[in-house]
């Protein structure tokens, strides 16, 4: 799916910066014909990217309630107690680790954000400031800080250099230990026309076999598999090391395995119809757009998630169509979005301007903002999600 030219989605463009130079980079996802992985080219280091982030987890209600949960399952599922250590790579702003805390469980996390890292600190989540891979691994099973339960939620994505990534899960896990992986699923990115979770901070995006390869290459091993519904449909595996005897494969492996097979996952033909289904939905989203304002209606945004601008930028939808968007976070409050350089504004200027349409940017939470801003309605507000077809809610 080639989306043309765009800016790194989460580069938030203050109003200093706004007349100056932004650059953009190619946007175009490529299937492999052989482990059938679909990434998009590095244009920028994860260095530039991630060192200092604008996404923290925790300014989402609903996110934070799947955090508390899968803590809670997996502790009575594994038994975990004060004598085991939560590992947590890419732990943000300690959204996750606090619940095992909670629990009196050892917690740490890896996460190269540095602004994001304070904020889990001062959550009681002790944070090393780091990108993982073997080194930093080794370095932590060399002081003795192996994981009996090491998770990656929302991570393997962000990687451009997966073996070295994957290596490094085998190295920090401890003997009998377990890893969980969270990530979006490539099947429901095809059946839900989920084009927007395309952008560079995503090298790559993943099918149930292709991660069951990367992880078996490294000596590692799948033994379970949820589907969930965050993000659009995510995957949640559980693997341990191949040596491992102890825990045999659930059913759900080869069930999975198998759907991906009939649903046409390692046929290349199956991706080449995607590429038509994307163009028509922008030509859906901007005769919507172009109608509303002709008609003399305001349209604004909710939400500044990265997906929201490569949506804007693909459909080169602008302020000409789009009067602002808010969002919750203050870490974005202020600025402007990239590329488009649609204002970010608190959501509580949505009351005083009342909108009539209002467009669910992050429609993977469209059920917890629809109840955020049930409020509209009392002014005859609308609301649009985009994906995977644009829909009006009364």
């Amino acid at each position: 799916m080639n989306l043309g030219m765009s800016p790194l989605s989460n580069a938030f463009v203050p109003p200093e910066r706004l007349n100056h130079m932004e650059p953009f980079y190619p946007l175009h996802a490529r299937v492999c014909g052989k482990c059938f992985l679909v990434q998009v080219e590095e244009f920028e280091p994860p260095g530039s990217i991630f060192s200092d982030y604008a996404y923290f987890s925790s300014y989402s209600e609903s996110w934070l309630a799947h955090a508390c949960n899968y803590a809670n399952q997996v502790i009575e599922r594994f038994d975990l107690n004060e004598e085991n250590l939560v590992v947590e790579v890419a732990s943000n702003d300690g959204y996750l680790l606090q619940y095992f805390r909670q629990r009196n469980i050892p917690v740490l996390g890896i996460e190269p954000a540095q602004n994001v890292a304070r904020e889990a600190e001062k959550r009681g989540v002790p944070t090393i400031v780091k990108f993982f891979g073997t080194d930093t691994a080794r370095e932590l099973a060399a002081s003795g800080r192996q994981a009996d339960l090491l998770v990656g939620n929302n991570v393997l994505a962000h990687v451009p250099d997966l073996n070295d990534f994957v290596a490094g899960l085998k190295v920090l896990l401890k003997s009998g230990g377990i890893i969980t992986l969270e990530f979006p699923h490539l099947l429901r990115l095809l059946d839900g026309n989920q084009f927007d979770t395309i952008y560079h901070e995503h090298f790559s995006y993943f099918s149930f076999s292709t991660a069951e390869e990367i992880l078996h290459k490294h000596g590692l091993t799948i033994f379970d598999v949820e589907q969930i519904p965050t993000h659009g449909g995510s995957l949640r595996l559980y693997a341990c090391h191949r040596e491992e005897s102890s825990r045999p494969a659930h059913p759900r492996v080869a069930q999975l395995r198998e759907q991906e097979v009939a649903a046409g996952l390692r046929n290349l033909d199956t991706y080449s119809w995607f590429g038509e289904k994307v163009r028509e939905t922008k030509r859906a989203l901007l005769e919507f757009l172009i109608s509303a304002k002709r008609s003399g209606k305001s349209v604004v945004c909710y939400g500044a998630p990265a997906k929201g601008n490569t949506l804007l930028n693909y459909c080169g939808i602008g302020i000409d169509l789009v009067d602002y968007t808010v969002d919750l976070s203050p870490h974005k409050q202020g600025h402007f979005l990239p590329g488009t350089h649609i204002p970010i504004y608190h959501p509580e200027i949505l009351s005083r301007t009342r909108p009539d349409y209002i467009v669910i940017l992050p429609w993977n939470l469209r059920d917890e903002i629809l109840e955020q801003l049930s409020y509209a309605r009392l002014w005859g507000g609308r609301f649009v999600v985009p994906i995977p077809t644009v829909e009006v809610i009364e």
